[in-house]
Order: C-alpha cells, then structure tokens, then sequence
C-alpha cells in the first residue's frame, strides 16, 4: 500500500462537479484507502496497492458511472510528487511567489513541439520547463491574462492538469512529504 496523489482535470470548472465528500465515498467503495481530498479542484489522496495506470482506468471509469463525468485522472505515488516537486525549474520564484508557479501534470506525456509553442507564446517574462512528464511555468503576472494559459489546451500540450505550487506542496504534505 502506498500513497496515490490523484488529479483530476478540470473538476469544478464548465459544469463539471462531483463534491468532494462523494469523491471520498466513490474511493472508499472501490476499496481504496484513507481517502482525503483537498479543496473542491479535483485533488484526492488515497492509499493503494494498485499500478498507477490500472488505478487511474478504475477511478476514470467509477467517475464516469457515479457522476456521469468523463474526465481524466492522473495519479502520481508519493515518490513520483518528491521528483517532481524536487525537480522544479523555478525554486526561487516558487519560494517567494508559489502562486504564480505552476506543475501541469501530464497523462500521456507532453505533446511533441508543445514546449516550443509554450516559449513561443511567452510573453512578460513568462518561462515553461519540460522535465519528464511535468511542464512547469512560471506565470510573474499571474496566469488569467497569460497567452500561454489561454491557449494551453489538450491539443497542443497533451492531456494534462496543473497545479499551482502551493497546492503542490500541501499535497506533498498529505503524503509526508517534508514542505521544504
């Protein structure tokens, strides 16, 4: 049994609601462990024995039958979320503005060229980071009026979800990842 931090994309935004309290009921009743959620977007904890792919299929179907929502999951063990948050290009920006930083998780990996078409839309400073399957940004005026955020859709990046850093972080922190 170990820590799966879950991701759905784009729970709570164009319709798309499952309230978290069923979310913590579905995994329950599909025989996951200590479910925990963290605020109304789309993140859940939960611990198990199961290969990432497998537990992603299941809880993307059981979303699908209990809710009729048919989003993606991504699900990353507690080993995985350290890299990946050890792995951040941008530390500094994260430290002192983490809400300006964000980690878009990818299903599938990163689309060919979608790095590219990120750096080429960048604008104000903005910088995107491939490393593995984790594209980073750094957002310096906020990512509502960014081009990048705008026009990052499946399409051109691959099938994805991002969190900014502070989520990042208390998530690493519901699986015993130190916050440093």
């Amino acid at each position: 049994m170990t820590h799966r931090i879950i991701l759905f994309r784009g729970m709570n935004t164009g319709g798309v609601r499952a309230p978290v309290a069923e979310q913590r009921a579905m995994a329950e009743a599909m025989g996951l462990k200590n479910p925990r959620t963290l605020a109304a977007s789309g993140n859940l904890v939960v611990e198990s024995g199961k290969a990432t792919a497998t537990l992603e299929r299941e809880i993307e179907a059981e979303m699908e039958r209990r809710f009729g929502l048919r989003i993606a999951a991504m699900a990353r063990t507690s080993e995985q979320w350290a890299a990946m948050t050890a792995a951040n290009p941008f530390p500094e920006e994260a430290a002192t503005q983490p809400a300006k930083v964000l980690a878009m998780v990818m299903k599938d990996g990163i689309k060919p060229g979608a790095l590219e078409a990120c750096r080429d839309l960048a604008d104000g400073g903005e910088r995107v980071e491939a490393i593995g399957d984790v594209l980073y940004f750094w957002f310096p005026n906020g990512q509502g009026e960014s081009a990048i955020f705008k026009k990052a859709s499946p399409r051109l990046l691959g099938m994805g979800t991002g969190r900014n850093w502070n989520t990042v972080l208390k998530l690493g922190e519901m699986v015993g990842l130190s916050p440093a």
